[in-house]
């Protein structure tokens, strides 16, 4: 879960624009819309889903491993070169 309350309004955002993404492709599905139509629609609503997890993973990494760092040698800062890396390492993926 985001910690802080700036990543809480974040992903909250994103899941209300999910949300509907959602409900725009149900319409779509209701009214018959073409299938390249709504496979660009389901491609959008995966992407801002996996976006959303990126988020998410990426405050949870620094929350985790910033503390743990900070605990066992006393520096102050997280390893946010080593985050960084890793995330966009896994945001290659996620697309």
């Amino acid at each position: 879960m985001p910690h802080s309350p700036e990543d809480k309004k974040r992903a909250l955002t994103r899941l209300r624009r999910i949300r509907g993404q959602a409900e725009a492709l149900e319409r779509a599905v209701e009214a018959g819309t073409e299938c390249g139509a709504l496979l660009q629609q389901i491609a959008a609503l995966r992407g801002a889903a996996n976006g959303l997890m990126a988020e998410v993973l990426e405050s949870h990494l620094r929350e985790t491993f910033g503390h743990q760092r900070d605990e066992a040698d006393g520096a102050a800062a997280a390893p946010d070169a080593e985050i960084d890396g890793i995330m966009r390492l896994l945001r290659t993926y996620l697309k």
